[in-house]
């Protein structure tokens, strides 16, 4: 979990048991169990995972009650771990993508998860089939009309507080909140009660990375028993509910999944990080009507104030025929202003985005052309497709920093023209070529290999509601 979000949580004496020894089945073992869960999974009608933080530590994301959980480590009094990379540039796992596989593939009914890393949709889990039971770090919410915006950036509070932006939705404008539920709060009834309908509807409930210990999430996957469901445990340490399951199995989430897929012959696909940013071009005439002054601002497609995350600066140049001098933009927010003759022919700025940390490339080039008579004519093309089509140019010839124009839109007073930009900015490739289980070690390395990190951020609409009922109060 995000080192950000347990600081922001309301200070409790007990938080359950921490620094729960690790226990790994011997690989022969862990060998026989995974061709069992593999044909458990080939066989079920109606499989529901249950996903906890232990899923996402191989993405450089400390867990809370392992031995170098964030809890543990605050019990004994020592120094909190550091993330490997910023929380907002963490990329999924080889398991959440597997577990995007199986739903496309139409063998994972449901998924919900206790974590608030948002990297079950980064992966591209759709939300229609994803209960977030505690929240989403980068998610904001409309309390007035339901609707979600996923961001790129860490939302700065947790516990349903109203944030700085607005909801954008025709004849709404509502204050939005953030998603993280805090220690007092209940657990929604929009996430609640369809994790609990398809834990009632399961014969296969597959818990992975979690030591089941919050209440009353942790209830859930014992609804598939009275209906005949089975429980598969994928965790390092014991947990309350071993004694219920079929299976129990000590092993890394991530090995055990890759042999899984590796057994049911289905791929793991590629991963691919597409961020945005916007160009608003705005002009004023000078008073004696001979020169056009002009503010370039590269700026954040969620509002105004919202950061730039994926940009450390921006060098800018321009046409030769310009005969304007090149400079660099350190620091946001990324704002350049000059004054040009009226008279002057179009012509191209030549932006160099330097990324910051976390993303695979160190920069791209996009080219801006600029022509003062603005038409009033708004690109229509289906968003969807253009990013689509980015996307596959991306699993075709997977390289960052490839571009795409998403939309263009001009208004006249003040006289202005905004361009939105998609940018590849990582792309995961995940190799499994042979399963063979060595004996597992207490590290958080894999069995897989990453190349050219990356997530792919995307907006969502999905209408939600605060829980009431005292008894859905959770407990970590």
């Amino acid at each position: 979990m995000s080192l950000g979000y347990a600081e922001k949580l309301s200070v409790i004496e007990d938080v359950g048991n921490v620094g729960m020894t690790e226990f790994f089945d011997p690989p022969h073992v862990l060998q026989q169990k995974v061709e069992e869960l593999a044909m458990l999974i080939q066989k079920s009608k109606h499989l529901v995972v249950f996903t906890g933080a232990g899923i996402s530590t191989s993405c450089g994301i400390p867990d809370f009650r392992g031995p170098k959980g964030i809890w543990t480590l605050q019990r004994k009094g020592q120094a909190l771990p550091e993330a490997s990379l910023p929380f907002h540039r963490a990329t999924p796992s080889i398991t959440h993508m597997a577990l995007v596989e199986l739903e496309k593939a139409g063998i994972l009914k449901f998924l919900i998860s206790q974590n608030v890393d948002g990297l079950h949709i980064r992966s591209g889990m759709p939300r229609e089939r994803l209960s977030e039971l505690h929240g989403n770090s980068f998610m904001e919410q409309c309390p007035s009309c339901g609707a979600e915006y996923m961001r790129d950036f860490e939302i700065e509070t947790i516990g349903l507080k109203e944030t700085a932006r607005r909801c954008s939705k025709a004849g709404c404008g509502a204050k939005l909140r953030d998603t993280v539920l805090d220690w007092e709060d209940a657990l929604p009834p929009k996430e609640m009660n369809p994790a609990e309908k398809h834990c009632k509807m399961a014969d296969v409930v597959l818990c992975l990375g979690t030591s089941l210990q919050i209440t009353p999430a942790c209830n859930l996957p014992l609804k598939c028993l009275k209906g005949g469901g089975k429980i598969v445990i994928v965790n390092l340490q014991k947990t309350p509910k071993d004694r219920k399951a079929s299976l129990v199995m000590h092993g890394r989430v991530d090995k055990v999944i890759t042999g899984v897929m590796s057994l049911l012959n289905t791929r793991i696909p590629q991963f691919i990080r597409i961020d945005f940013l916007q160009v608003v071009l705005t002009q004023a005439l000078s008073l004696d009507k001979k020169y056009v002054n002009w503010t370039l601002k590269l700026a954040s497609v969620h509002g105004k104030q919202a950061p730039l995350p994926f940009i450390k600066s921006v060098d800018v140049s321009f046409s030769e025929s310009l005969s304007m001098k090149a400079t660099v933009l350190h620091s946001q927010p990324f704002h350049l202003k000059r004054r040009t003759a009226r008279s002057i022919k179009p012509f191209d700025i030549f932006f160099k985005l330097n990324f910051s940390v976390g993303c695979k490339c160190s920069c791209t080039n996009l080219k801006i052309p600029v022509d003062f008579d603005i038409s009033t004519e708004s690109s229509n093309e289906e968003k969807d497709s253009i990013i689509q089509n980015l996307k596959d140019r991306a699993i075709k010839d997977p390289c960052c920093g490839q571009t795409a124009l998403v939309e263009r839109r001009a208004v006249l007073v003040p006289k202005s023209e905004t361009s939105a930009y998609a940018i590849v900015t990582n792309i995961i490739e995940y190799e499994s070529s042979s399963f063979e289980l060595e004996a597992s070690l207490p590290s958080n390395t894999g069995s897989f290999k990453r190349r050219n990190e990356g997530m792919l951020d995307s907006g969502v609409s999905w209408k939600r509601t605060k829980a009431r009922k005292h008894n859905s109060r959770r407990r970590r």
